[in-house]
């Protein structure tokens, strides 16, 4: 079985956990914790930056899928040379810390460039929608990015938003902007699966599924930890409530 059919059975149970270790965390040692963590803690994927020694380290160290992101076409279709399980148009976070807001043009000029760069080669593809654009705008670039065949759209929450709560409420917060996304957009595309990134934790991470996600990704929550056992421990909780979540959503459903 190729490892990101173990992804896509994850996601069609609705329960799918991708650790993400950063777009621009290039610290070997830091980026080999969270693979690790996500290979011990039994999630389903890993995201990496775009870096032929880091995916060399870490497809030697786990059996995960490896999603390899970048914003330039040229590095992803190169990623999926070297055997890259999946590519990812995004994450934008480190262009929106510095500033930089990504349009829907761009993410579709863009995704469209890495299409023909491909070349026909099959590899799971994923592109990230900007979190900051309109809903109406969202929906247009979904759509759009059907007519060329995307596996998986993840979406994202606005940095630019202003943070008003601490605690339990501030993660409810950073997750709100994401969720809402997910909701609009499972409802309005059919045949791209959801993924929701952005303030995900073990504590919003049933609300992400109810959304309408299939699959999540989490990285601040993991990268947050101070230590390898901690990061393991956090996978592993969102995993247990990832499957807590698939496994009470099932029992509704067969009750129905």
């Amino acid at each position: 079985m190729h490892r990101i059919s173990t992804f896509k059975e994850a996601m069609s149970m609705r329960k799918a956990v991708k650790i993400i270790a950063g777009i621009d965390n290039f610290d070997m040692n830091r980026v080999r914790n969270v693979v690790e963590a996500a290979t011990q803690g039994g999630a389903h994927a890993v995201d990496i930056c775009f870096n032929k020694e880091i995916f060399d380290m870490a497809r030697e160290i786990t059996n995960l899928p490896i999603f390899v992101s970048s914003v330039v076409p040229s590095e992803l279709a190169t990623a999926a040379e070297w055997g890259a399980d999946a590519i990812e148009l995004g994450n934008y976070d480190a262009l929106t810390r510095s500033g930089r807001l990504m349009t829907a043009d761009e993410v579709w000029n863009l995704a469209r460039e890495t299409r023909t760069l491909l070349n026909g080669k099959e590899v799971f593809f994923c592109v990230t929608i900007p979190g900051h654009i309109s809903c109406s705008e969202q929906i247009e670039l979904a759509h759009k990015l059907e007519s060329i065949h995307v596996d998986l759209i993840q979406t994202e929450g606005s940095m630019t938003s202003e943070h008003h709560f601490t605690g339990s409420m501030g993660l409810v917060e950073t997750a709100m902007r994401t969720m809402a996304n997910t909701m609009e957009l499972s409802a309005n595309i059919e045949s791209i699966p959801v993924m929701t990134a952005s303030g995900i934790s073990v504590k919003t991470i049933a609300m992400a599924f109810s959304a309408g996600a299939c699959a999540v990704g989490v990285g601040s929550a993991v990268n947050k930890c101070d230590s390898l056992i901690a990061m393991i421990a956090t996978v592993r909780s969102l995993i247990e409530a990832s499957s807590k979540w698939s496994y009470n959503c099932s029992r509704e459903t067969l009750n129905v």
